[in-house]
C-alpha cells in the first residue's frame, strides 16, 4: 500500500510495500446483477415513474373512461401532463435537493448497513427528473391527439389558438428530449446545455399558453384554477436560481497549466460538499465546481482543471469577475455522515470536491488520490494542506509509476482503515469502474452517475 505521511515542501515520498489483502468474492449473481450500472437506482426510478404512468393509462383506458364516443376528459389528461412536468422540475430545485440530502442522512450509524447503504443511493433523484420529463412529454402528445379529436367532433370550446400552441409544445419538448440523451448529451454538452435552457423556457411559456385557454375554454377562474397555481409554483421555481444571479469578484492563482484554484469571498461561505455555478457569459453556459471552505474562514474556494475549452480559456485568461446563481446544492459525497469510516478516492482534479469532507472532520476518513506529479500540478501549499489532514494518504503519483489500480488501492485502504464505505470522485469510466466494482464485491461505494 502506497502511504504518504507528512513531508517537507516539494517532495512526496515513494511507497513502502505490505502484504496486500485479496479482493474478495463476488457476491451472488442476483445481487451482482442487481448492482449492474444499468440497474442503478436512477433507472429503477425512471422505470417506476413509467410503470406508474402505464398503470394510469391502463385505468384512463379502462374503468377511467377518459376517451369514449361522446366526451374526452382533457381536464385528466392535463392533469396527467402537469403532473409529471411538475416532478420533473421540482425534483431538480436545489431546496429539495438539499431536503433530500438531509432527510436520506438522518439514519444513525447504528442502522443496518444495508439500509444505510441504500439511503447513500440519495443522488440518483435525477431519474424522477428524467422519469417525470419523459412521460410528461408522451402524456403531452396523448393530449394533443385528443384535443384534435375533439375540434374534429366540433366542440365549441377548442379554440384555433388552443390547438395552435397544443401543437407547437410537443414538437418543442420532442426536439428537448433528443438532445437531452446521455449520448448526445456527452459530445454536444453546449448544445444541450442550450436547449435545455431556452427550449425549456419558451416550454414554459407556452405551458402558460395552453392552460389560460384550456382553463377559459373549461369555464373556469384563473384565479381558483389548480393548474394556475401549479404553473405558478413551478415557474418560480426555475426562476429563483436567477433572481440570485450577481457579478462578483475572483482571485485566481495558477500552480501550473493545468489547474487555477479560484477563490471567492463575497459575503458566501457555503457547507462543506456543496457546489457553486460560475459562468463567463450568464445566458449561454454554466459550470458547476465543488466548493472548498476553509474551516474558519469566510469564502471559498474552487479548483478548475483543464478539461475542455470553456476550462482551458478560464486558465490561460483568468477573469477578475464571473457570474454566480442559483442556491448551493449539496452533492454526492454529502452521504459520508451516513457511516463510521469511509475511504475517499480522487484522480486529478478530483481532490477539490474530496477536500471539504476531508477539512471539514464530520465523519473519520482515509484519502486515495492518483494525479500526475502532485507538486508540480496543483502547488505546496494545496498539497502541504492535504497531507496535514492525511497523514496516512495513499498518494499515487502517476508520472513517475504509471496508472494504478484504482479498485485495488481502494479496497486496500477499505480495509487497512476499516471503513464502512468508499466514495470516489474521478471521471465517468474511472467511477463507475470502482464502483462497480466493489459494489459487485458487496462493498458500499458511491460516485456521480453524470446525470445533468
Amino acid at each position: 500500500m502506497t502511504v504518504v505521511s507528512p513531508v517537507r515542501a516539494g517532495t512526496i515520498p515513494a511507497s513502502g510495500s505490505v502484504e496486500q489483502p485479496v479482493l474478495p468474492p463476488p457476491i451472488s449473481p442476483l445481487r451482482r446483477i442487481l448492482k449492474h450500472p444499468r440497474l442503478m437506482h436512477h433507472n429503477r426510478l425512471v422505470a417506476l415513474v413509467l410503470a406508474a404512468n402505464a398503470a394510469l393509462l391502463a385505468h384512463a383506458i379502462t374503468g377511467g373512461d377518459w376517451w369514449s364516443r361522446n366526451h374526452i376528459d382533457l381536464a385528466a389528461i392535463s392533469g396527467a401532463v402537469l403532473a409529471n412536468f411538475a416532478l420533473a422540475i421540482l425534483i431538480r430545485q436545489q431546496y429539495v435537493i438539499n431536503l433530500l440530502f438531509w432527510l436520506a442522512t438522518r439514519a444513525p450509524t447504528h442502522w443496518p448497513l444495508r439500509v444505510r447503504w441504500t439511503l447513500g443511493k440519495v443522488y440518483h433523484f435525477g431519474g424522477l427528473h428524467v422519469g417525470g420529463a419523459f412521460a410528461g412529454t408522451i402524456w403531452i402528445f396523448i393530449f394533443t391527439g385528443s384535443i384534435t379529436v375533439a375540434a374534429l367532433r366540433g366542440d365549441p370550446a377548442i379554440s384555433t389558438g388552443l390547438l395552435v400552441v397544443s401543437f407547437a409544445l410537443p414538437a418543442l419538448l420532442a426536439a428537448v428530449v433528443v438532445m437531452a440523451r446521455p449520448g448526445y448529451r456527452a459530445r454536444r454538452h453546449d448544445r444541450f446545455e442550450r436547449m435545455h435552457r431556452f427550449g425549456g423556457w419558451t416550454a414554459l411559456v407556452l405551458f402558460w399558453a395552453q392552460t389560460v385557454l384550456f382553463v377559459r375554454a373549461e369555464g373556469g377562474s384563473l384565479l381558483t384554477a389548480p393548474q394556475i397555481w401549479a404553473l405558478a409554483l413551478l415557474t418560480a421555481s426555475i426562476a429563483l436560481p436567477w433572481l440570485r444571479l450577481r457579478k462578483v469578484r475572483v482571485d485566481i492563482t495558477r500552480p501550473s497549466s493545468h489547474v487555477a484554484l479560484a477563490r471567492f469571498n463575497h459575503g458566501v461561505t457555503p457547507f462543506a460538499g456543496s457546489s457553486t455555478a460560475i459562468s463567463r457569459r450568464p445566458l449561454w453556459e454554466w459550470h458547476s465546481f465543488a466548493n472548498v471552505p476553509a474551516p474558519g474562514e469566510s469564502g471559498f474556494r474552487l479548483t478548475i482543471s483543464r478539461a475542455g475549452d470553456w476550462t482551458g480559456s478560464f486558465i490561460d485568461d483568468a477573469p477578475s469577475h464571473v457570474w454566480v446563481k442559483g442556491i448551493t446544492t449539496a452533492g454526492v459525497a454529502n452521504i459520508e455522515t451516513l457511516f463510521t469510516k469511509v475511504v475517499y478516492v480522487a484522480t486529478g482534479s478530483g481532490i477539490g470536491p474530496v477536500l471539504p469532507h476531508l477539512l471539514a472532520r464530520k465523519v473519520p476518513s482515509r484519502l486515495v488520490w492518483a494525479t500526475r506529479s502532485p507538486r508540480a500540478t496543483y502547488g505546496d501549499a494545496l498539497v502541504d494542506e492535504i497531507l496535514a489532514d492525511q497523514p496516512d494518504a495513499t498518494v499515487w503519483d502517476t508520472a513517475e509509476r504509471g496508472k494504478p489500480d484504482m479498485v485495488r488501492l481502494a479496497y486496500d485502504a477499505y480495509v487497512a482503515f476499516g471503513a464502512e464505505a468508499v466514495i470516489c470522485i474521478s471521471n465517468k469510466k474511472l467511477t463507475w469502474e470502482v464502483v462497480h466494482g466493489l459494489e459487485r464485491r458487496g462493498i458500499p461505494a458511491y460516485g456521480a452517475i453524470w446525470d445533468s
